[in-house]
């Protein structure tokens, strides 16, 4: 696409290099999963996220909204209400992060399994031929 002026990941100073970056990040990730489910507010999602920090999810509502995937929506009650839910391009966002959480879930033991035969081989002594 770089010969006909469109986007090029591959490139250092692409700006979908950006986007990438933003959909890498683990947190984002499974908050668009629980917003996926519907709006929440910011204890519902830190109490389902477990062992994410105050300040973490703080950050990646902020560029969330930023990016135009999260909606945050303030009730003019005291204290002050708010619910963050996911836009349009959220919720296409979502398709994509779900089927990453779907194939996580369904191939974590093989992950495992591979993992714990890598290290039994890296562990082992180097035996000359």
């Amino acid at each position: 696409m770089r010969e006909l002026g469109g986007a090029d990941v591959y490139l250092r100073n692409c700006a979908s290099r950006n986007v990438l970056s933003l959909l890498s990040n683990k947190w984002l990730c499974l908050v668009v999963g629980v917003l996926s489910q519907g709006p929440a507010r910011f204890g519902e999602l830190r109490r389902r996220l477990d062992g994410i920090t105050q300040k973490m999810l703080t950050q990646t509502l902020r560029e969330m909204e930023r990016a135009g995937l999260v909606d945050r929506r303030v009730y003019p009650t005291t204290p002050p209400r708010v619910e963050y839910s996911l836009t349009a391009l959220g919720a296409e966002v979502e398709a994509l992060m779900g089927s990453i959480r779907l194939w996580s879930e369904e191939h974590m033991d093989e992950i495992a399994s591979a993992r714990a035969a890598y290290d039994e081989r890296a562990s082992r002594a180097v035996e000359p031929l």
